[in-house]
């Protein structure tokens, strides 16, 4: 945790890793089942108890072939109701302790995004398999570190891209595998809310790595350049109201809205392309995406008359079937299988690393105005 000093564990011997892949969701097995692969169950540890850690060993508590061990937190109070709550689990104030115990093989990484590359590194040279909250690090210099550090040891490390594992993103990835909606055209979304204002990052950091990593996932490649423009009015130098713009390759145009200053909560993006458009609204309770069978198509002869140049098509609007189970427990599923079969994962650190990558870019823009910022070819 934060002010403590490092702890020198010896490097285990890196073991040779399969090479199965993760990359599509399987059907999971329920609980108490057994999930295949290398056998036993898998201990895991959370670190931090605050906003997001509880909703990690919830969902733990939900997955096969797992058993939380420990919880880790500065603030030993945070646990107190956890502990409660789960009298076999055992708490500590002391991160050194988690990288000590041999019964622990994953730990999971839930405090303040500056502490993330910092913990998830000691983690993966104690030995220990990392799942890390999103971003996985503030600096791309840092996700790569973490990035080489497992691969040398051997150790899956996954981030914790949340909404890639939710019903509505994985469909809509389908409908792209399957070309429904066409050439793309637009990716825009709104993501809004009153708060929650963090003390160690600005709201694109915060906001903005949940667009980036839903587009990292859904359209399978890099933007070509970033735009963005920001402004800070609660803490001075810390933005709390952005607009970003990300340029892809054949006209694709991406622009993302993140706020803290608003009265509602939005999440919605719409998707449109040249076949089918789609509309993603992540706090509709029920239909969550519509797919509108609509567009609008141009005559260019010079010869057409001029209310025949231009037709549009009003078809359809339906909702797909979704799955419905929480994208926190599919996605510690996911991970705990990853761990066990020794494969790896949707989000791995080359995910987390895009995503930083587009981050860090959006920030050098608004602090330069708007300049738009070239990215690196993947």
């Amino acid at each position: 945790m934060p002010g403590q000093p490092p702890i020198e564990t010896p490097r285990p011997t890196p073991r040779r890793r399969s090479r199965a892949s993760c990359t599509k969701l399987r059907a999971l097995p329920a609980p108490g089942t057994a999930a295949g692969g290398r056998g036993g169950l898998v201990g895991v540890a959370v670190v931090g108890c605050g906003y997001w850690g509880p909703n990690l060993v919830r969902a733990f508590f939900d997955t096969p072939d797992c058993r939380v061990i420990a919880l880790c937190d500065a603030q030993p109070e945070r646990m107190g109701p956890l502990l409660q709550r789960h009298p076999s689990v055992e708490g500590t104030a002391y991160f050194g302790d988690l990288l000590r115990d041999p019964r622990i093989d994953a730990i999971a990484i839930a405090t303040p995004a500056s502490t993330h590359a910092d913990l998830a590194l000691r983690a993966l040279r104690a030995g220990k398999h990392v799942l890390v909250e999103k971003p996985m690090a503030l600096r791309s210099a840092e996700a790569e570190a973490l990035i080489e550090t497992a691969a040398q040891l051997d150790r899956v490390l996954m981030v914790d891209h949340t909404f890639a594992y939710t019903g509505a993103v994985r469909r809509i990835r389908e409908l792209l595998d399957e070309g429904a909606l066409g050439e793309l055209y637009y990716y825009d979304s709104v993501r809004i809310n009153l708060g929650r204002v963090q003390h160690d990052i600005n709201v694109i950091w915060d906001l903005a790595t949940h667009d980036f990593s839903i587009m990292d996932y859904l359209l399978a490649r890099q933007p070509r350049a970033i735009s963005a423009v920001a402004s800070a009015h609660i803490v001075p130098g810390r933005a709390d109201v952005a607009y970003i713009t990300a340029l892809y390759e054949h006209d694709l145009l991406a622009h993302i809205h993140v706020n803290w200053l608003s009265p509602v909560k939005v999440r919605q993006t719409l998707i449109g392309g040249d076949r089918r458009m789609v509309v993603y609204n992540d706090v509709e309770p029920t239909e969550k995406v519509k797919i509108y069978d609509r567009g609008v198509s141009c005559n260019l002869a010079a010869d057409a008359p001029p209310r025949e140049r231009v037709a549009y098509r009003l078809g359809d609007v339906y909702a797909p079937t979704l799955d419905n189970t929480e994208a926190l427990i599919t996605e510690c599923r996911h991970f705990v299988e990853c761990v066990r079969m020794g494969a790896t994962p949707i989000t791995d650190g080359l995910a987390g690393l895009r995503v930083v990558r587009m981050l860090e870019a959006a920030e050098r823009s608004a602090q330069r105005g708007g300049e738009l910022i070239a990215l690196d070819a993947p």
